[in-house]
C-alpha cells in the first residue's frame, strides 16, 4: 500500500498546528459534499461560504498552535486536558470574532485541539503515534459523566436557550455528541475512517476526501443533524450515505450521481451533516501527523533542529 510521508522542520509544535488548519482547509474544500459549504458551494447555509470558513481556520491557527504547545509538558493528560479547555474558550471567541457570530468550527475547534494536544504530549513522552487515543482517553476520562450526565437534574431546571445544543440534545436523546466521541478515543476515526483514508490513497486528493466523508456518515451520530432536524432526519441521513458506498461512491458513476444527487437534496432541505465534516478534519489531521510522525520526533531530540530541544 502507498503511504505519504512528510518532511516536518523546526519547532513540532508549529508543525503539529500547521497540519491540524492543513486538515481544516482540506475539509472544507472537498466537493460534492452533500450540504456542506465547499468551495464550490454554500451547502445547506445561508449565513456562511466558502470565505467565511477560510476566515474562521485562519482565526484559530493560534489557539491550536497553543493547544499543541500545551501537550509539550510533564503535566497528565486530564491536566492538559483543563489547560487546552481554557484555550479552546478563547479560540471560539477569535472565530466568532471573524465571523461575525457564525459557527463554523466550534467542533472542530474541540476536537482538533484535543489531538494537537496529545500529539504534542505524545512526542514530549518519546511515545509512538499509535499511543495518541489512549492519550486522548486518558485526557477526556469522565467528561460525559461531569458535563452530561450527574448535570441532568441542573440542566432540566434550564430555559432551552440557555442550554448549549450538546446538553439540550443530550436531555431529549440521551447522545453523548462529541463529548462521548472524544471519551472514547474518537472510535469512529480510529476504528474506522482513518485506515479507509489510507485505503483510498489511489484516489485524487478531492474524491478521497469525498469518499471518506461519506464513509463518516454512515455511522456519526451527527448532532448538527440532531439540532437542526430530528433522529428521523440523522437515520435517512445514515441510510443514503450507506446506500453511495454501496454503490461504489465517488469510484463509479451510479455513486458520483447519486453523490450529486444528495447534494442537491440536502442543500434544498438544509440538511448539514457537519458532525461527519468535523470527523473527516480529524482523520485528514491524524493521517498527516503519522506520516510525518519520525520527522517530528527526530525534530524533538534536536537531530535536524539544529539543536531544537523540547523541554
Amino acid at each position: 500500500m502507498n503511504v505519504e510521508r512528510q518532511s516536518c522542520i523546526g519547532d513540532p509544535a508549529i508543525n503539529i498546528a500547521s497540519l491540524a488548519v492543513q486538515a481544516m482547509l482540506y475539509e472544507a474544500a472537498c466537493n460534492p459534499s452533500p450540504g456542506l459549504v465547499s468551495s464550490s458551494s454554500g451547502g445547506a447555509h445561508s449565513d456562511m461560504d466558502y470565505f467565511t470558513f477560510l476566515d474562521s481556520t485562519a482565526a484559530l491557527i493560534s489557539p491550536l498552535l497553543h493547544c499543541a504547545e500545551a501537550g509539550f509538558s510533564p503535566h497528565s493528560p486530564k491536566q492538559i486536558f483543563e489547560q487546552i479547555r481554557q484555550i479552546g474558550q478563547l479560540g471560539e471567541c477569535r472565530m466568532f470574532h471573524k465571523t461575525a457570530g457564525v459557527n463554523t468550527h466550534k467542533g472542530a475547534l474541540f476536537s482538533l485541539g484535543i489531538c494537537c494536544a496529545a500529539g504534542g504530549k505524545a512526542l514530549h513522552s518519546g511515545a509512538h503515534f499509535s499511543t495518541l487515543r489512549s492519550i486522548i482517553q486518558e485526557m477526556t476520562a469522565g467528561l460525559v459523566e461531569r458535563e452530561l450526565r450527574a448535570k441532568v437534574s441542573e440542566l432540566e431546571l434550564l430555559s432551552a436557550p440557555a442550554l448549549t445544543h450538546g446538553e439540550r440534545l443530550f436531555l431529549r436523546y440521551k447522545t453523548e455528541g462529541i463529548r462521548g466521541e472524544a471519551e472514547r478515543g474518537f472510535p469512529t476515526v480510529f476504528g474506522m475512517s482513518l485506515a479507509f483514508y489510507r485505503e483510498n490513497f489511489d484516489l485524487s486528493r478531492n474524491l478521497r476526501l469525498v469518499q471518506t466523508l461519506l464513509a463518516i456518515m454512515r455511522f456519526c451520530e451527527d448532532t448538527t443533524i440532531l439540532h437542526r432536524h430530528s433522529l428521523a432526519m440523522l437515520k435517512e441521513v445514515q441510510e443514503r450515505a450507506k446506500q453511495v458506498i454501496f454503490l461504489g461512491g465517488v469510484r463509479t458513476s451510479a455513486g458520483m450521481q447519486e453523490i450529486k444527487k444528495m447534494d442537491e437534496n440536502f442543500c434544498r432541505r438544509k440538511i448539514s451533516p457537519g458532525g461527519s465534516a468535523d470527523l473527516l478534519g480529524v482523520t485528514v489531521f491524524l493521517q498527516l501527523l503519522e506520516s510525518c510522525w519520525d520527522s517530528l520526533e527526530s525534530c524533538r531530540r534536536g537531530k535536524e533542529c539544529g539543536g531544537l530541544n523540547i523541554k
